[in-house]
C-alpha cells in the first residue's frame, strides 16, 4: 500500500462523517397546526405544465379530469378565473367529485372577449347547481383596465341575469376604497396576499386576519370571503417577506386553522404550481400547495420538513468524497493539510449540491434556460479554481516543507565541472544594459563555461558595434554573434546561438539581455545535473529596477507571487514552469525534445514542456541568482502578460494530444498540474472577464424591461470566488513571499489589473494563428488613436459601467431584494479588474507614481501631527 493511503483515506471518512452530520443537524423543520378536514376553497387553473393560457392555449376535459381528480381529496371547493378556453367544462366534472365551484369570468379591455366570458359564466351558473359563485373579473380595477364605477354597473349587469351569487375579485384595499363597488356586489371576495406587502412569515396570519376584521368593521353584515390568500414556496424575497417551502406550508396551515375556527371563507391561492406565470416577478410560478406534477408540496399534518433536503445532503457527501478522492494518489500529507483539503472538498461539494438542487426545485422556462446554462458553464471553472486554491492554501499553510527545491537538496562536493554555453539573445537592446550582462557573466565563479552574445535583427550600429568590442575585451570564451534577418523571432536567434555552441558544451543556460547574474549561479546550481535524470534546472525571475515608482514596487511584487508560491509547489511534484531567463537546460535533453521552436511565442515554456514530457526532470530554486529590469510602462506589462497568455494558450493548442494516456511520460501528478494550472489562469482569468461583460449586458433588461435579476445561484459563485481569491492571495503572500502589506496590495492591483489582457489572448488564440501577423495595429481613427494614449481605455469603460451598474441597480433596489443586493455586489466585484486597470494607468504618469512625493507628502502629513499635538494637550 502506498504510503499515507490509509491515513488519507481515514481522513475523507472522518470529514465525510462530519459533512453529514451537520446536514442532519441542520435539517429544517417547522411545526404549525394541521388541516383537519379540507381547504375551503382552491384556485383551479387546469393547465399542464408546458401549456401557456396567456398565449391563447386551451386546455380540454382530460386534463381537468385529471385536475379535478388531484384536487378533490385537499378541497371542498375550487375557483377558476375564466370561462372560455376550456375552463368552462370544469363545474359539470367538478360536480361528479362534489366539488363547489366559484366560476370566473375574465375582464379585460377586450370587450368582445368580455362578452364571451360573462355569457358562459351565466350559462354555468344556471346549468350546474355546485356553482356557488360568479367573480367577474379579477384584479381589472387594480390593473386600471377598468374603473370602480364601470365594475359596478358590469356586476348589476351580470345579477340580472342569473340567482348565484355575484361579485369581482379585487386586493383588500380596492373594497375600502371604492364603498360603491361594495355596494353592488353579493359579497366582498378580497385579496389578502401580504407577500406583496412585505410582511414577514411569522406575521402573515395575524395580518390577513386584522385586514379581514377591518373590511368587517367598514362594511358590517356583509359577506366577506378572503378569495385569494397563500404564500410563494420560492423565489425572491420582497422587503421582509421571505417565500420558502416551509414558510409556505407554515403560513398556509396555520391560516387555514385560524380561518376555520373564526368561521371565515377563504380560497388559497392555488392549487397548482403555474410554470408560465413568469412575468409575475420571481414569485409568480410557486404559489401552488401542489407543485406542476400534483404532487403535494407539504403534509397537512405533522412535522413540516423540506421535501427534497435529503436528496440534496446525499448529493452533497457523495460530491465532497468525489472531489476528496485526488488525495488518495496524493504525496503522503500532514494531518491538517489532509483535513483542510477534505473540508475544502466537502464545502464545494455542498456548493454544487446546492446549485443542482435549486435548478431541480424550481422550473426552467424563458431566459431560465440561458440562466441555468450560464449557471452549469461557470460552475465547471469556479469549482476547479477553488478547489486548486484550496489545495495550494493547504500545502503552504499545513503541508510539509518544500523537499525538492535545489537548496533543500543535500550539497555535494563537484566531482567534475560540465560546460555550460550560455546564450544571451539580445534584440535592438540599449548597448550599455547589455555591457552589464555580459560583466556579470564574466565574473562568474565557475571554471568550465562560455557566453554566446547573439544580437539580432538590430540594424543600427550604435547598438552592435559598441557591444561587439566590449566582447572582444574579455577573452574568447565570450562569443559576439551579429546575426541579420533572423526568422523565428527569439526562438530563431536560439537555434543560431546553438549553431555557434562548443562541441563539448553539455548544458545550456539561457537569459535575457538585462539580467545581470550572480557569480555563484553556475556554482550553485550546475551539480544538480550529475544526476543523469535531471535535464532542466530553473531558478526565478527578480528585477534590480523595483524601487524606481510604486508601479515598478507593485509589478515585482506581483511577479514574486508567481516565482515563490506557484512553482514552489509545482516544483514538489516535478511539474515547473519553465520561463527562459536563469535556466539551465541539459543539452541532450534540449535536442531530443526537438530544440526551439518558433511556432509559439513563449518558445521556452514549449520547449520545458517538451523535456518535461520526454520525463526528465527538473528542479527549480527559490534564490535569486539574477537580476532583471521591469517592463517600463504599465503597457509593456500588459503587452509582456498578453504574449505570456497568448503563448500558453498556442501551448496548449500545441501539447494536448500529449496529455492522453500512453501518449508522453508526464506523470499523473505532472499532467494534473499543468492542465490546472491552465485552467485557474487562462480558463478562469477568460471566465471572470466573460461573466463580467454578460453581467453588463444583462443590465439594460433590468432596467429596460423590467426582468428579474440572475439568481443568487449565479451572483454568489462570483462573490464567494472573489473572496476565495482575497484570502488566498494574502494568506499565501504574508506565508511564501518577503514583502510588505502595500506591497502586497500593488501586486493583487498589478495581477487583478491583467484579467482582462488574458482573457483578450485567450480569445486572440481562437481567433488568430500566428498573433505576430495578426494584432498589428492599423488606422488612424479616433478610437485607435485614444486607445494608445491610455492604455487601458476598454478597461476603464467596461469598469466603470459595471461599477455604475452595480450602484444604480443597489439605488433601485427600493424592497430590498436580496438578490437584487447580490447582483449590484457582484457587479462591483466584477468591475474591480478593469478598475484596477484604468487606476494603474491612470496614476502611471502622475505624482502618485513617485516615491518622492509619497515621501513629502508623510512628511507634511507628520510636520502637522506634530504642529497640532500641543493643541490636543
Amino acid at each position: 500500500m502506498r504510503p499515507g493511503l490509509a491515513a488519507a483515506a481515514a481522513v475523507i471518512a472522518v470529514v465525510t462523517a462530519f459533512h453529514a452530520a451537520m446536514w442532519v443537524s441542520l435539517r429544517p423543520e417547522v411545526n404549525a397546526p394541521a388541516v383537519t378536514d379540507r381547504f375551503t376553497s382552491l384556485s383551479f387553473a387546469p393547465y399542464g405544465r408546458g401549456a401557456d393560457p396567456d398565449a391563447g392555449e386551451a386546455t380540454n376535459e382530460k386534463q381537468i379530469r385529471a385536475d379535478v381528480a388531484a384536487v378533490a381529496p385537499y378541497t371542498r371547493s375550487i375557483r377558476t378565473y375564466s370561462s372560455t378556453g376550456g375552463v368552462e367544462l370544469t363545474p359539470p366534472i367538478a360536480a361528479e367529485r362534489g366539488l363547489k365551484v366559484t366560476v370566473g369570468a375574465w375582464i379585460d379591455k377586450n370587450e368582445a372577449r368580455n362578452e364571451r366570458e360573462i355569457r358562459n359564466a351565466v350559462d354555468l351558473s344556471r346549468k350546474n347547481p355546485n356553482v356557488e359563485g360568479l367573480v367577474v373579473g379579477n384584479e381589472t380595477i387594480f390593473r386600471g383596465e377598468k374603473s370602480a364605477a364601470e365594475m359596478a354597473e358590469l356586476i348589476r349587469k351580470v345579477k340580472r341575469q342569473t340567482n348565484t351569487p355575484v361579485t369581482t375579485g379585487e386586493i383588500w384595499n380596492v373594497w375600502l376604497d371604492h364603498p360603491e363597488l361594495v355596494s353592488a356586489v353579493d359579497y366582498i371576495a378580497a385579496h389578502i396576499l401580504p407577500y406583496w406587502e412585505g410582511v414577514p412569515a411569522e406575521q402573515v396570519v395575524d395580518r390577513s386576519i386584522d385586514i379581514y376584521n377591518r373590511l368587517r368593521a367598514a362594511y358590517p353584515g356583509k359577506r366577506i370571503v378572503i378569495a385569494e390568500f397563500g404564500w410563494p414556496s420560492a423565489g425572491y424575497n420582497r422587503d421582509a417577506s421571505v417565500p420558502g417551502e416551509l414558510a409556505q406550508a407554515q403560513v398556509i396551515r396555520t391560516f387555514a386553522a385560524r380561518a376555520e375556527a373564526l368561521g371565515i371563507e377563504y380560497n388559497i391561492i392555488e392549487a397548482f404550481d403555474a410554470p408560465w406565470k413568469s412575468f409575475e416577478g420571481s414569485v409568480g410560478q410557486y404559489w401552488g400547495i401542489m407543485d406542476a406534477q400534483r404532487h403535494l408540496k407539504f403534509p397537512l399534518s405533522g412535522p413540516i420538513t423540506e421535501s427534497n433536503y435529503t436528496h440534496a445532503a446525499v448529493l452533497a457527501l457523495l460530491l465532497g468524497i468525489l472531489f476528496s478522492l485526488p488525495m488518495l494518489r496524493m504525496a503522503p500529507l500532514t494531518m491538517s493539510q489532509g483535513l483542510a483539503l477534505s473540508a475544502a472538498a466537502n464545502g464545494v461539494g455542498a456548493w454544487v449540491a446546492l446549485v443542482i438542487n435549486y435548478w431541480l426545485t424550481h422550473y426552467v422556462t424563458g431566459g431560465n434556460y440561458i440562466t441555468v446554462t450560464l449557471s452549469f458553464l461557470l460552475l465547471g471553472p469556479l469549482v476547479v479554481v477553488v478547489l486548486y486554491r484550496a489545495e495550494e492554501l493547504a500545502s503552504v499553510a499545513f503541508g510539509r516543507t518544500p523537499r525538492r527545491l535545489v537548496e533543500n537538496q543535500r550539497a555535494s562536493v563537484p566531482v567534475r565541472f560540465p560546460k555550460v554555453s550560455i546564450h544571451v539573445p539580445a534584440y535592438r537592446e540599449p548597448p550599455e544594459m547589455l555591457k552589464q550582462t555580459i560583466d556579470s557573466l564574466a565574473r562568474l565563479n565557475y571554471p568550465n563555461f562560455e557566453a554566446v552574445i547573439i544580437v539580432n535583427n538590430t540594424p543600427d550600429p550604435a547598438m552592435v558595434e559598441p557591444v561587439r568590442a566590449h566582447c572582444a575585451t574579455l577573452g574568447d570564451h565570450i562569443k559576439f554573434i551579429n546575426a541579420e534577418k533572423v526568422q523565428g523571432f527569439k526562438a530563431g536567434a536560439l537555434r543560431i546561438a546553438l549553431e555557434h555552441t562548443a562541441d563539448d558544451a553539455e548544458i545550456i543556460g539561457v537569459i535575457d539581455a538585462d539580467y545581470v547574474v550572480h557569480p555563484d549561479w553556475l556554482k550553485n546550481l550546475v551539480p544538480m545535473f550529475d544526476d543523469p535524470t535531471v535535464g532542466l534546472v530553473q531558478a526565478p525571475q527578480d528585477h534590480r529596477d523595483g524601487a524606481v515608482s510604486p508601479l515598478h514596487e507593485a509589478m515585482n511584487a506581483e511577479y514574486a507571487g508567481f516565482f515563490d508560491i506557484g512553482m514552489v509547489q509545482r516544483n514538489e511534484e516535478d511539474a515547473i514552469v519553465v520561463h527562459g531567463t536563469m535556466c539551465l537546460i541539459r543539452r541532450a535533453a534540449m535536442m531530443e525534445a526537438g530544440s526551439w521552436s518558433s511556432d509559439t511565442i513563449c518558445e521556452d515554456t514549449d520547449l520545458g514542456l517538451s523535456i518535461a514530457e520526454n520525463g526528465w526532470k527538473t528542479h527549480y530554486t527559490r534564490v535569486r541568482y539574477g537580476w532583471g529590469l521591469l517592463p517600463d510602462t504599465f503597457e509593456a506589462f500588459k503587452k509582456q502578460r498578453h504574449r505570456w497568455a497568448y503563448g500558453g494558450f498556442q501551448i496548449v493548442k500545441k501539447h494536448w494530444r500529449r496529455f492522453l494516456p500512453g501518449n508522453s511520460r508526464l506523470t499523473t501528478a505532472q499532467r494534473r498540474h499543468f492542465l490546472l494550472g491552465w485552467v485557474t489562469w487562462l480558463g478562469a482569468e477568460s471566465v471572470g472577464a466573460l461573466a463580467a461583460i454578460l453581467s453588463l449586458l444583462f443590465v439594460p433588461f433590468v432596467f429596460a424591461l423590467g426582468i428579474a435579476v440572475p439568481a443568487h445561484v449565479l451572483t454568489l459563485p462570483i462573490i464567494a470566488t472573489f473572496l476565495v481569491y482575497v484570502l488566498h492571495f494574502i494568506a499565501m503572500y504574508r506565508m511564501r513571499v518577503a514583502t510588505t502589506p502595500l506591497r502586497m496590495l500593488g501586486a493583487a492591483f498589478a495581477a487583478m489589473a491583467v484579467q482582462f489582457t488574458v482573457a483578450k489572448a485567450v480569445y486572440d488564440g481562437f481567433r488568430y494563428k500566428d498573433l505576430a501577423f495578426a494584432r498589428t495595429a492599423k488606422g488612424g481613427n479616433w478610437l485607435a488613436g485614444a486607445a494608445r494614449s491610455f492604455p487601458a481605455l476598454w478597461e476603464a469603460v467596461i469598469g466603470g459601467l459595471l461599477f455604475t451598474a452595480g450602484v444604480a441597480v443597489h439605488m433601485q433596489n427600493w424592497h430590498t431584494i436580496r438578490e437584487v443586493d447580490l447582483y449590484a455586489l457582484a457587479l462591483v466585484i466584477q468591475s474591480l479588474p478593469f478598475l484596477a486597470a484604468a487606476l494603474i494607468a491612470l496614476g502611471e504618469g502622475s505624482k502618485l507614481n513617485d516615491f518622492a512625493a509619497w515621501k513629502a507628502f508623510r512628511a507634511k502629513l507628520g510636520l502637522r501631527t506634530r504642529l497640532r499635538a500641543p493643541i490636543a494637550e
